[in-house]
């Protein structure tokens, strides 16, 4: 397609064209995304051969004798006694989501903003300092602004496009670099390695929101990210009808996150949700791939128009983030933005559609 600049692999993927390369023998540790997405979280012995993981709705869980109730408690032995603290359906996608992004650990939650506010309070104390994206999920900026009002943890946010504007934004005080890549509304594009890298170097946490990209177009742990934010409502769900989060990462922050503010504050997903979610990401990566191809023609359809004014979309050659999409993603997500001048010229083409829906939400199989 013209203007479109194909991203690289990485990681254990394969593309779809290599039929051959897809591994069939699920005992290998290097299946394609497409066979991981289908296969991931699976423990058929523990659910007595079930091809559907169960659905524990449980709120509390029995011991076999005092012993044993003190070692669960206890963290001495695996195992559940109550259900906020989480039960086996939440596990399985908790497994399914650490193998997906290649994470030690994951964590689920009750929605997107759950998993962004569990992952902030386990890194960051009163009088800590964030540096963030001067553009992006408006309500993490709101929730950024509302801690600095609430607790004194104070955010920097800068143009993430240039990775070294984090790096001049440092304070002896920093302890988070937020990263949205690609990012809401503009799909701006981060060069996350070396973000991540600038963290590193400081001693500073990097947190990556990749609800937009979902593990299948990019995997920022391998990019030196510490820890990934989902909004498992969008795309992971994928049919506009579950709300829910996922932290994947390093297991100490993971389990920082679940014995802190998911303990305490109550966070804690429904196991009925966790399954749905667990659905969804079996066709995950049929439906990314629909999602990255339809987005790209849509943008360049756009591009052709006299009547918009400006395409963003990092598939585009001229988008400013194009290299380093290309360079870190596998595909360039299924999110563009398009200037056509006024909003009320806004309002008269959303208006006009037939397909599209007017609502607020991602992710889904329908076009919002």
């Amino acid at each position: 397609m013209a203007g479109l600049n194909r991203p690289s692999n990485f990681g254990p993927f394969h593309p779809l064209d290599s039929r051959q390369e897809i591994r069939l023998n699920i005992g290998m540790k290097e299946d394609s995304f497409e066979t991981l997405a289908v296969h991931a979280g699976e423990d058929r012995e523990a659910h007595f051969g079930a091809l559907s993981v169960p659905i524990y709705p449980a709120s509390v869980f029995a011991f076999t004798d005092p012993d044993e109730g003190i070692a669960i408690h206890n963290d001495e032995k695996p195992g559940y006694y109550y259900g906020r603290l989480g039960n086996p359906t939440q596990t399985a996608l908790e497994k399914a989501m650490a193998e997906l992004e290649g994470g030690e650990a994951a964590l689920a939650l009750a929605s997107g903003m759950a998993a962004i506010s569990a992952a902030a309070f386990s890194l960051l104390r009163s009088g800590d300092h964030v540096v963030a994206p001067e553009s992006m999920y408006s309500t993490t900026t709101n929730f950024l602004r509302y801690i600095g009002g609430q607790f004194g943890i104070e955010t920097t946010f800068v143009d993430a496009a240039n990775a070294e504007a984090y790096a001049a934004a440092i304070r002896p005080n920093t302890r988070m670099f937020w990263v949205e890549s690609p990012s809401n509304p503009l799909v701006k594009i981060t060069d996350i390695a070396e973000v991540s890298s600038i963290g590193r170097a400081a001693g500073i946490a990097t947190v990556v929101d990749n609800t937009f990209a979902t593990p299948f177009n990019q995997r920022p742990l391998s990019l030196g990210a510490d820890l990934v934010i989902h909004s498992a409502t969008k795309y992971l769900g994928g049919h506009s009808d579950l709300t829910a989060g996922v932290i994947v990462g390093r297991g100490e922050l993971v389990e920082a996150a679940r014995k802190g503010p998911a303990k305490f504050y109550g966070g804690n997903i429904a196991p009925q949700v966790a399954w749905l979610v667990l659905r969804g990401i079996k066709t995950l990566a049929l439906r990314m791939e629909r999602h990255n191809e339809n987005a790209m023609r849509l943008a360049e359809y756009l591009s052709e128009l006299s009547a918009v004014k400006a395409v963003h979309y990092p598939g585009l050659a001229d988008h400013p983030g194009n290299e380093t999409a290309a360079r870190q993603m596998r595909g360039f997500g299924g999110m563009l933005a398009a200037d056509i001048g006024t909003a009320d010229a806004a309002k008269s083409l959303v208006g006009k559609l037939r397909v599209c829906t007017f609502a607020t939400s991602l992710g889904g199989v329908e076009t919002l």
